[in-house]
This record gives structure tokens, sequence and C-alpha cells, in this order.
């Protein structure tokens, strides 16, 4: 079970972190979903093309990242609202891998596996040694590892360097980091090419672990890691174990499928649904711990 629930909360902490750099620049990417949805597509395309997983998702992610950064740029030069362009860029995702699935490969279904070699458990002798850790963590698939390396190394650079104090300064008043000679809008769009590049090996994450493109496979997780960053008080720590808690609520409602007595897209829709009830619980205690300081 807790092997399970790292694989699959692995995508939701690569997505949440990226959310959590453009919040902390203070434009909240809306776009998460969008990438996501892409990443998966184009992540098995280009594996396919590479003939190796890492570098189809290596690939797209930098290729994310270099359009999130585009994106920022579009943002900041014709002043477009970024939550329209980050809704637009979600809308757009689908149909355009609509498209290119259908005239690709004659179908907008499920792309099965064209031989590839899909990344199975991974021995590393060092996880392996750790007492009662090692016992599960040496059987995940290489994107639980990478989800959380990028977690420590995003807090470390978050909390503890000149860059992440400037990205910080840069969103919660741009105008006094001006001031200082920094400039948020760079800062803005750097957390944005993180956000893509996340994203979009999430959606990678999400395709490869279960060893086929499918459509609508991304289904809503760019929401709820949106979510999970405001579960998580904007705290890479929090942000993560929010990823967990709703990787807990989807393995529960998948579990609970084979009740029978509930609808299956009831079921489905448990983690979005849990998202609402804590974001909620997490705005009521940050109200309160703000009257209390006051």
């Amino acid at each position: 079970m807790i092997s399970s629930l790292c694989t699959a909360a692995a995508p939701l902490m690569l997505a949440s972190l990226g959310a959590l750099f453009t919040e902390l620049s203070g434009a909240l990417g809306i776009f998460i979903e969008g990438f996501m949805t892409l990443g998966a597509f184009f992540a098995w395309i280009m594996a396919i093309r590479t003939g190796s997983v890492f570098w189809g998702s290596g690939i797209t992610a930098l290729t994310a990242a270099l359009c999130g950064a585009a994106l920022a740029r579009f943002v900041k030069s014709t002043g477009a609202n970024p939550f329209i362009v980050g809704l637009a860029l979600n809308l757009a995702a689908g149909g355009i891998t609509d498209a290119l699935g259908s005239t690709w490969f004659g179908t907008k279904g499920v792309l099965r596996n064209p031989g590839i070699s899909i990344p199975g458990p991974v021995s590393l002798p060092l996880v392996e040694a750790i007492p009662v850790l090692g016992s599960f963590l040496s059987g995940q698939l290489p994107f639980v590892y990478a989800a959380w390396v990028s977690g420590i190394i995003a807090s470390i650079l978050i909390r503890r360097s000149s860059l992440g104090l400037r990205l910080r300064a840069s969103g919660a008043s741009p105008e006094a980091a001006r001031e200082r000679g920094i400039r948020p809008d760079r800062y803005q769009a750097g957390a944005w090419a993180a956000a893509a590049f996340f994203a979009a090996l999430a959606g990678a994450a999400l395709t490869f672990r279960v060893g086929v493109y499918a459509p609508g496979g991304v289904a809503g997780r760019g929401w709820i890691a949106l979510a999970g960053v405001y579960l998580g008080f904007r705290r890479v720590g929090g942000t993560m174990l929010a990823a967990l808690v709703f990787a807990l609520a989807e393995h529960i409602g998948l579990g609970m499928q084979g009740w029978g007595k509930m609808p299956a897209t009831a079921l489905l829709g448990v983690p979005a649904a849990l998202a609402l009830v804590l974001y909620t619980l997490s705005c009521r205690i940050e109200r309160k711990g703000k009257r209390a300081s006051l």
C-alpha cells in the first residue's frame, strides 16, 4: 500500500512543486493541467522517437520549460490576464493532443506500448539499506525518486538561497523588489518555466506509470496540485504532504469501486472533493493564525 501510494503521489508532488514556484512569484500557474496533458502525450511520442523513456521525458520537460518562459513573456508584453491565458492553454491542450493523435496514429484513443523500455523497479543498495523505508523505496519508479529529490532541492533553494529570497520578494512586493534592483518579471518567467517543466514531468510520470498514453489520463490532477499549494501553506514540505493526502484519497476511491454500491464517477471525484474540503479548512486555519498574530 505504501509503495503504491508513493507511486501515485509522485505526479502530484511534481505538479504541486511547479505550482508552488508560480505562487511564490506572484502569479499562480493555472496552466499546470494543460502542461501535464501535453507532457503526458509528447513524452510518449518522444520516447518512441528516441527509444528511451529518460530522453523522451527529459526532452519533453525541457521543451515545456521553454514554452512556460515564453508564455510568461507573452503575458508580460501584452498585459494579458494570467488566469485567462492559463485557462486557454488548459482547454487547448486536450484539442492539440486529440488532433495530433488522430493525424499521427489514426486514433484519438489509447496509444499502446510501442516496444520501448518502460522504467521498472530500480535497485539502489544505499536506499535498500535504510531501515524500514528501504523495503519499499527500493521498488519505486524513477519518477518517485525525481519527485522527492526535487522537493529537497526546492526546499533548500526557496528557503536558504538568495535566489529563493528574490523570488519570494518578487511575489510579495514587486515594487519593493524593483527598488532593490530585482526584476520581478524575470523571476516570474523563471518560475513559470520551472512549473511547466515539473508539470510536463508529472504528465510523463502518469503515462509511464500505466504503460500507455490515455487521453484524459491527467483527470484534473493539475487543479488538485494547485489546491495542494494552499493546503500546504505555500511551503515545500506542506505541499508534498498534501500531495500524499490526495494520493491516499485517490487510492481509497479506487479501492471502494469494488464495493459496487457507489457510482464509479462519484468515487473518482473523491480527491477533488477532498481538495475542496481541505482547502476550506486551510483557509480558516490561516485566518485564525493571522488574527492571533494581531
